[in-house]
C-alpha cells in the first residue's frame, strides 16, 4: 500500500495528496472522463452550430463590442422555434451527462484504489470495473438526489412560510431578518447530513455495498465538520477556475461554440479534481475507520 493511504490524513494533506496524486496521474484521469464526456460534449457543439450559433466569436446584434458580447448571452436565452430541436437535443445530452459522469468518476475511484494498492492498471481495466457497478451507481445516485431533494424542498418551505407569517403579523424586517437566520441555520443542516451521506458512492463503488447510505454515516463519523469544509475548499476552487476562464475567453469570444468546448474542457479538469479528492477522501475516512475497528476488537479481546 502507497504509505500516504496508509495513515490518517489532516485536512490540509488531504489538499495537498489530491493535487500531488491528480499531477501525477493527470494523463490517466484525463483520458477516462474524455472517453465519457467527449463524444458528448462534441455533439453539443454540433448541434449548436446546427442552431446558427458561431464557432469562434458569437456577438449581439447592436452597440458596441463589449455591448454585443453581453448580447449574445441575453440573445441565447431567447425561444427560437427553429432551434427547438437543437434544445431537445441539448436536454438528452444532459440526461446522458448525468448518467455517463457518475460512472467516470467511478472509475477514477477504481483507479485511485488500485494506485493505494500498488497494482497495475490501464484505462480500460478500470472502465470496465465501473461499468460493473453500473446499475448500482444508478440506482444510489437516484435515491440520493431525492433525499437531498427533499431535505433542501422542505427547509425552503419553512423558510418562506416563517418568513411571510412574520413579516405579516410583526413587521416586515423582522420577518427577512428571521428568514436570513433560518436559512443560514437549514444551510448548514443540510450540509452536515448530506456530507454524512455523501460517501454512498465510494461505498457502492470500491465497498460493493448498496444504497451505502448507512455505511457512509459510519465512515463519517467524528469527521462531518472537515469533511464539509474539505467540500467548500473544493468548491470555491473549482468555482473560481471556471469563472476565471469563463469570464476571460467570454469577454473575446461571446456566446459562442469554441468557447463552449473551452468550457467543457476546464469542466473535465475541474470534474478530475473534485473527484480525486473525494476519493482521497473516502479512503482517509475508509482508514480511519478501520483503524477504530480494529482497536474496538483488540479492546474487547483485552477483556475477555
Amino acid at each position: 500500500m502507497e504509505n500516504k493511504f496508509s495513515t490518517p490524513k489532516g485536512f490540509g494533506e488531504i489538499l495537498d495528496h489530491t493535487f500531488q496524486l491528480t499531477k501525477n496521474r493527470f494523463k490517466d484521469f484525463f483520458m477516462i472522463l474524455l472517453i465519457f464526456m467527449g463524444p458528448v460534449y462534441l455533439v453539443q457543439a454540433i448541434l449548436q452550430l446546427s442552431s446558427g450559433t458561431s464557432f469562434f466569436r458569437e456577438v449581439g446584434s447592436d452597440g458596441e463590442w463589449f455591448d454585443q458580447i453581453l448580447t449574445s448571452f441575453e440573445e441565447s436565452g431567447t425561444f427560437d422555434s427553429s432551434s427547438l430541436g437543437a434544445d431537445i437535443g441539448l436536454i438528452i445530452i444532459g440526461i446522458l451527462s448525468a448518467i455517463l459522469a457518475p460512472v467516470a468518476e467511478a472509475a477514477i475511484l477504481f483507479t485511485i484504489n488500485h494506485v493505494r494498492r500498488n497494482e497495475d492498471y490501464s484505462v480500460g481495466s478500470v472502465i470496465k470495473e465501473a461499468f460493473s457497478r453500473f446499475w448500482p451507481i444508478i440506482g444510489s445516485s437516484i435515491l440520493f438526489g431525492l433525499i437531498s431533494l427533499g431535505i433542501i424542498i422542505v427547509p425552503i418551505v419553512i423558510i418562506a412560510f416563517t418568513g411571510v407569517v412574520v413579516a405579516a403579523a410583526v413587521h416586515p424586517v423582522g420577518g427577512i431578518l428571521l428568514g436570513i437566520v433560518l436559512f443560514l441555520v437549514f444551510a448548514i443542516l443540510v450540509g452536515l447530513l448530506l456530507t454524512r451521506w455523501s460517501f454512498y458512492f465510494g461505498s457502492v463503488v470500491l465497498d460493493k455495498v448498496s444504497p451505502g447510505l448507512g455505511r457512509s454515516w459510519r465512515l463519517t463519523r467524528k469527521r462531518t465538520w472537515v469533511l464539509l469544509g474539505l467540500y467548500i475548499v473544493f468548491y470555491l476552487i473549482i468555482s473560481c477556475i471556471s469563472f476565471g476562464v469563463q469570464m476571460t475567453f467570454g469577454m473575446v469570444l461571446g456566446n459562442s461554440v469554441l468557447l463552449t468546448l473551452i468550457t467543457n474542457l476546464i469542466t473535465l479538469v475541474t470534474t478530475m479534481i473534485f473527484s480525486v479528492g473525494y476519493g482521497v477522501m473516502y479512503l482517509d475516512a475508509k482508514t480511519r475507520h478501520d483503524a477504530d475497528d480494529l482497536k474496538e476488537m483488540l479492546e474487547e479481546f483485552k477483556t475477555v
